[in-house]
């Protein structure tokens, strides 16, 4: 997600900072240096100005999200990745060896704590449509690689990562919230969100789950999750990856701005990168839809348990009504031209 501080996120930044200097203590003295923030989103992120002229970048989890197992499983494949040339960051290992450290000092609650290189790069540009579609198609090709790598690796027998399925998604109990209690929904609008996700339903039923399908996927891998440096291009933020459908990946990139008139250039875009490098069936472009619709209710359930964070309410009213039109369109068969993009 995008950063944002609050006043309540604010207060907690007095209880994160101190857990950040006490944790730059269980590295080498190679990364000690001066704190500053980067972002305050669901974890709280550091630069670290080292003393020796280095940068690193300090990632202090959010309580009770991720176990420890969780993170280190997500450091595994971030290993795997970088261990195939793929440019992802990397994790650094603290005086004790482990690259994930639990720090606590007797005030604050304890937190899970990653240091990683720093890596170059800046976001692409999305300042102009042709900009945007030059992106989404690049990361098309850059997803297609990383499901290639998912389908192919073997992973640790413990490894751990969050089911990203229709019920946790947008289910009573989902990861981020219950839709329904979203601000500025009335019960007509909830009443065409539900018959949309009734469809959802179906449809993934009908789908399936199979592993050619369904497998680990980096569940955020938007435009803004890319840097860019001369031909290098590398992925960051794998907070939240985990185990869904590999066409989740696309609902993923076009998060907060599925509602645009050019949402089908740019998933068309998105979809010829990833035919470069891994062909999608028929059944896989119908899907598109269900799976766009999924993710925007799952953002709208989102935005019920951020109120007061200026993203969220920036949304305002009008984030419903788009969401509610974005579902009508659903119902309707008409938010994607699928010919137009297989």
């Amino acid at each position: 997600m995008t950063a944002y501080i609050n006043q309540e996120a604010a207060a907690k930044l007095d209880e994160v900072f101190p857990l950040a200097e006490l944790a730059l203590k269980a590295y080498g003295p190679e990364f000690q240096g001066e704190l500053s923030l980067l972002t305050h989103s669901e974890n709280s992120t550091y630069l670290v100005n080292a003393f020796s002229g280095q940068r690193f970048v300090m990632r202090v989890h959010r309580a009770h999200y991720h176990s420890r197992t969780a993170i280190e499983s997500e450091l595994a494949w971030l290993d795997a990745l970088a261990d195939e040339g793929m440019e992802v960051p990397k994790a650094i290992a603290g005086r004790d060896g482990a690259k994930v450290q639990t720090i606590g000092d007797g005030h604050a609650e304890k937190r899970e704590v990653v240091l990683f290189h720093w890596i170059n790069g800046y976001q692409p540009d999305q300042s102009q449509q042709e900009s945007l579609i030059q992106g989404f198609r690049r990361l098309g090709e850059i997803t297609a690689g990383l499901h290639i790598h998912a389908r192919q690796w073997q992973r640790p027998h413990w490894f751990e990562r969050r089911l990203w399925s229709h019920d946790t998604m947008v289910g009573a109990h989902a990861a981020w919230g219950n839709w329904q209690k979203a601000p500025y929904l009335d019960k007509p609008g909830a009443a065409i969100i539900g018959k949309a996700l009734d469809k959802v339903r179906m449809e993934l039923n009908e789908y399936g789950n199979a592993a050619d399908l369904f497998g680990l996927i980096h569940a955020d891998l938007r435009l803004t999750n890319l840097l860019v440096e001369e031909e290098i291009t590398r992925i960051i933020d794998f907070d939240d990856c985990g185990f869904s459908w590999f066409m989740h990946d696309l609902a993923a990139a076009v998060s907060f701005i599925e509602h645009s008139p050019c949402l089908n250039e740019w998933v068309g875009s998105w979809v010829n990168g990833y035919s470069t490098v891994l062909q999608l069936s028929a059944a896989d472009h119908a899907v598109i839809p269900a799976l766009i619709t999924q993710r925007r209710v799952q953002l709208l359930a989102w935005t019920g348990t951020h109120q007061g964070a200026p993203q969220a309410d920036g949304l305002g009213n009008i984030w419903v009504v788009q969401t509610i039109e974005l579902c009508e369109k659903y119902l309707a068969n008409t938010l994607l031209d699928c010919k137009s993009i297989s």
